[in-house]
């Protein structure tokens, strides 16, 4: 009797999971602060687009501010830009500047300032939790270039990517041993680090539709993989998974670009930047196999026996998300997507 209601509650829910959460949910915004005399400063603000929608955010100056004229705005893939340039009575170093609605948006603000009289840009990070922060003087922005936020961008840029963790999910689910386990998460490391390096130095760029949709086609397979490996049935990615990892791996790094990408790194700490994203990201990977490989051994230390039915469940998860983003981002890429 349990089994009839919690078969189809599950099945369910495996359905509608894709549709309730997107698969890139990490969209920061971007409030760039560069000072052209004591007192008067080019701003730019990047307002991130969730599926179309703008998030209800803004950045808030001190009262004495306001800006010339009114900003020169244009969309891009995933976010309207905002250029103007703004006066203060009062130099803005060492004030408060805010971002309205971050609290209740669930998104972070990535602010990079370049004080009057200094050519160094500081980098801060702006959380929900404290959404503010102060400018920094010309001294302080030569001394903490603050690149360290780049670290965190990366950690959270893999943990809040439904689509990149479920991949993850699947590769640890179709490996027999330690060591075939080693191979393949090292391959799947080394090959994103690859792309997301080449990528987001803009040597080589892909366009974001194509890109979403292998990247739904890439989770969609290794849904039926998992699935074929439950049935004790074999293949070649299933004997060599590393070799699946390394593809994919490649495959995903572009995806992981683009976070990065949205924001422009600095060109003067480009190399140290770029580092920390990618060390993030493999931080944010790490942690996630563990979690999932301390869970199974729990399980096991346990002795609990799921019924095959239960340990199916992942597989549906990963199949019928990757099946929804491969329709999903298939007819946006048809309708003319880029």
């Amino acid at each position: 009797m349990v089994r009839r209601v919690l078969v189809p509650l599950l099945m369910l829910a495996a359905l509608l999971m894709p549709r309730l959460v997107s698969a890139h949910d990490l969209f920061p915004g971007f409030l760039e602060v560069q000072a052209t005399s004591a007192s008067t400063y080019q701003v730019l603000w990047k307002l991130p687009l969730l599926q179309g929608q703008r998030l209800p955010i803004a950045p808030r100056f001190p009262d004495d501010c306001a800006l010339q004229s009114a900003p020169d705005s244009r969309q891009e893939a995933s976010a309207l830009v905002y250029r103007a340039e703004l006066s203060c009575r009062e130099p803005l170093e060492g004030r408060l500047i805010s971002i309205d609605g971050l609290a209740s948006a669930g998104t972070e603000v990535l602010l990079r300032v370049r004080p009057w009289q200094t050519e160094a840009l500081q980098t801060l990070l702006i959380q929900p939790e404290q959404p503010e922060a102060v400018i920094p003087t010309a001294s302080e922005a030569d001394q903490q270039p603050g690149v360290w936020s780049y670290l965190r961008l990366g950690i959270e840029h893999i943990l809040l990517g439904v689509d990149h963790l479920l991949l993850l999910l699947g590769l640890v689910l179709i490996v027999r041993d330690g060591w075939m386990l080693l191979k393949t998460v090292t391959a799947f490391t080394l090959a994103n680090s690859i792309t997301l390096s080449v990528s987001a130095i803009g040597i080589v760029q892909v366009p974001v539709a194509p890109l979403n949709a292998a990247i739904a086609l890439s989770i969609l397979f290794i849904g039926t993989e998992v699935v074929r490996f439950r049935r004790g049935q074999t293949s070649f990615t299933l004997r060599h998974p590393w070799v699946l990892a390394c593809g994919f791996g490649l495959l995903h790094g572009f995806g992981y670009a683009r976070g990065l990408a949205e924001l422009g790194l600095p060109h003067h700490e480009l190399l140290l930047a770029l580092l920390l994203f990618n060390v993030g990201i493999e931080i944010g990977q790490d942690v996630f196999v563990v979690l999932v490989l301390a869970l199974e051994r729990a399980f096991r230390q346990l002795q609990i026996r799921w019924p095959f039915w239960v340990r199916c469940v992942p597989a549906w998860t990963i199949g019928c998300a990757g099946a929804y983003w491969t329709i999903e981002t298939t007819v946006s890429l048809i309708k003319g997507g880029v």
